[in-house]
């Protein structure tokens, strides 16, 4: 009986040969190789077996006309033939199964250990293997629709088409519904948007089975999955139940009862769609919600108008004070008329201003009723809504600009002279007016963190390349110096740095000037302005520095100057993985340093002397660690041999023991065997 496709060898134990393992490691051409003959090479020195192993048109009508690779085919699956090495078990091949009606035959792939198959050379002629390339493609992989992302702007802009369908229906529909002299004067105008709005709806439906969704965060385009999921969801019924042709009633019950499509206000879940795409798109996120409330505070006064004027059709035009005047009157049966005072009685109702007739029948008393309900809602809703707005936009002024009420406070409590209350005041006010911001990093804190680098790279990488020091550096550098930069914005006649501080931190100029003055604060050595840079000599480590990591000089600022602050703990950390740039940064700090006179050149050579001599007793030390490791492995490795050999003499002595001891002296065999 023949086992499996792939199994252990006899001589391996299911286990890894020793020989098995080069085999392993090696490509099947290198084995076919090593073997020879079992790979043929043909003219161009190719192997013709992996040449035609790979041919997807061999099919099993195909292998059956080729009874040499069939049987080879079944030489492998079978494990049969002599193998001269260890197999390697693997799991079971795919070329193992049969393969069904649409399924290319492949040969298998060849085992470790095992030679490579070959096809017969007249299967796939070598002259002919350009011919491979004009194959149909496989019916497994059609091609793509053209699929809408959800995310894109594409799908945007559709759902701010969808906006003026739904507020049609909800605005125009109801209207006609309860002005009956509306619809009749306009009625092919009426008629003419309705199936406009119609064709929108259908159109929706089918970018709905056209429009992508995520899973496990890849963006699904395949249309049998989209169309699957679109059919089992609830939204294609309420979608499909807005296009339901109720105007068929218009043949029983004539065209002026446009109330039949009132199903139309059922894709009222799309509108809501395009308001939140709009708001989260929106540049003015505030007023857009303002201007969202005000519609809806429009739409509800205008379903109040509209029910108004039905329930005064119904009880009568005229029949009281509070109905809706007769059309008899002068101007009251123009529809424009009718509208605007509908429209105004319903916002003084709403408003609860007053100022209305009393109602006298009962339906007034429930409609003045429903009224008030609706105004005390919608004030609630109002105020909630726009306390929200106000707490929303002071929060998010809160997170770009620092408290300067809080600070005032504190030199208020403190006593703290006028002058330098009134310099804290103004560097306040000239962030707020300038839109200078020194909290960039809790601003954008919550994106992703390649996000976050592009999102700097985009706002500051043109004034770090205004850097000379940076303009011959790699984009990779500036990528990560970027992240490091820290804004900071100084007041007019404010020090950046005093001559004789200790040096934590380089600046570069994005914006302003910046002056190097002397010891009085007064005589100027020199003006720095925008794309100039300082301070790096002392939280650079230079060897001969006479300075150390003190300041050399004094800064101080002209006018409001805006800089990038890099510590040194920061730089050191970028200038690690670019030793090109800290060559050329230190270079730059040894000409300041010489043309200063505070570099000891004899001071930097016996340092370079001692850092050489460090590091050679760093190579000697890790020489010499590298060796007791390599003893202590040793020693491991005869401590275990030693023990294993221990062992296996002890077992032995053991067997022995046990068979000298047998049956004892007349003592029978049974009791012998029974202990």
């Amino acid at each position: 009986m023949r086992g499996p496709c792939v199994g252990p060898g006899p001589a391996t134990d299911g286990g890894l040969g020793p020989r098995a393992l080069p085999a392993l490691l090696m490509g099947p051409a290198s084995r076919g190789t090593r073997r020879g003959g079992h790979g043929r090479q043909g003219p161009s020195g190719l192997d013709q077996s992996h040449a035609s192993s790979n041919v997807p048109g061999l099919t099993p009508a195909a292998a059956r006309a080729h009874p040499e690779g069939a049987g080879r085919q079944s030489h492998h699956c079978s494990c049969h033939g002599i193998n001269p090495r260890p197999r390697v078990p693997a799991p079971p091949s795919p070329e193992c199964h049969s393969p069904g009606p649409n399924t290319a035959v492949l040969p298998p792939a060849p085992l470790c250990g095992s030679p490579p198959v070959s096809a017969p050379q007249h299967s796939v002629p070598h002259a002919n293997t350009h011919m491979l390339t004009a194959l149909p493609p496989s019916r497994s992989s059609p091609p793509r629709a053209w699929i809408l992302d959800p995310s894109g702007d594409l799908f945007y802009w559709w759902l701010n088409i969808m906006v003026i369908p739904v507020m049609y229906n909800w605005i125009i529909l109801v209207l006609r519904s309860c002005f009956p002299d509306v619809q009749q004067q306009y009625l092919p105008v009426w008629l003419a948007l309705d199936y406009l709005c119609d064709l929108l709806y259908l159109m929706d439906i089918a970018v709905r089975f056209y429009t992508g969704f995520l899973e496990q965060g890849i963006l699904i385009q395949d249309r049998a999955q989209i169309s699957q999921r679109c059919r089992r969801s609830a939204r294609l019924l309420w979608d499909v139940a807005s296009v339901l042709p109720t105007d068929l009633l218009y043949l029983w019950l004539g065209l002026h009862v446009p109330a039949l499509r009132a199903n139309r206000l059922l894709r009222t879940p799309r509108l809501l769609e395009a308001f939140d795409r709009r708001e989260t798109r929106t540049a003015h996120p505030h007023a857009f919600r303002i201007a969202k409330l005000m519609l809806y505070v429009f739409v509800a006064i205008h379903w109040t108008s509209c029910g108004y004027f039905a329930l005064s059709g119904a009880i009568g035009y005229g029949a009281d004070a509070w109905v809706y005047p007769n059309h008899s009157l002068a101007g009251f049966a123009r529809p424009r008329r009718q509208y605007l005072y509908s429209f105004y009685f319903s916002t003084l109702i709403l408003t609860t201003v007053g100022n209305t007739p009393d109602p006298q029948r009962q339906e007034e008393f429930l409609f003045m009723t429903a009224g008030f309900l609706l105004a005390v809602m919608g004030f609630a809703t109002i105020m909630g809504s726009m306390s929200s707005v106000i707490s929303t936009m002071s929060t998010a002024d809160a997170a770009f600009y620092p408290d300067g009420e809080r600070v005032k406070g504190y030199l208020q409590l403190h006593r703290v002279g006028r002058q330098l209350e009134h310099r804290v005041a103004g560097w306040h006010q000239h962030l707020r007016l300038n839109r200078k911001m020194t909290n960039e990093l809790e601003i954008l804190q919550h994106l992703p963190e390649r996000l976050r680098a592009e999102v700097a790279v985009s706002v500051h990488l043109p004034t770090l390349r205004k850097v000379q020091l940076f303009q011959s550096c790699e984009q990779s550098l500036l990528e990560e110096l970027v992240l490091k930069l820290r804004p900071q914005v100084y007041s007019p006649g404010e020090y950046v740095c005093r001559k004789g501080d200790i040096g934590r931190e380089m600046y570069f100029i994005r914006e302003g000037q910046l002056a190097v003055v002397g010891d009085d604060g007064v005589t100027q050595y020199a003006v720095l302005g925008e794309g100039l840079y300082f301070g790096e000599i002392s939280i650079i480590n230079i060897k001969g520095n006479k300075s150390g990591n003190r300041r050399t000089a004094n800064i101080k600022s002209i006018g409001y100057s805006d800089l990038f602050r890099l510590s040194k703990e920061d730089l050191q950390e970028v200038l690690a993985e670019f030793p090109s740039a800290k060559a050329m940064l230190e270079a730059k700090g040894r000409e300041i340093l010489l043309k200063m006179g505070k570099l000891d050149e004899s001071a930097e050579a016996a340092e370079a002397v001692q850092q050489e001599a460090a590091e050679q007793r760093t190579g000697a030390l890790e020489d010499a660690v590298d060796a007791l490791q390599t003893q202590v492995a040793r020693l491991l490795a005869e401590l275990e041999s030693s023990a294993f050999k221990l062992a296996l003499r002890i077992e032995r002595l053991e067997w022995q023991t046990r068979g000298w001891a047998g049956p004892g002296e007349g003592e029978p065999q049974g009791a012998g065997r029974s202990l």
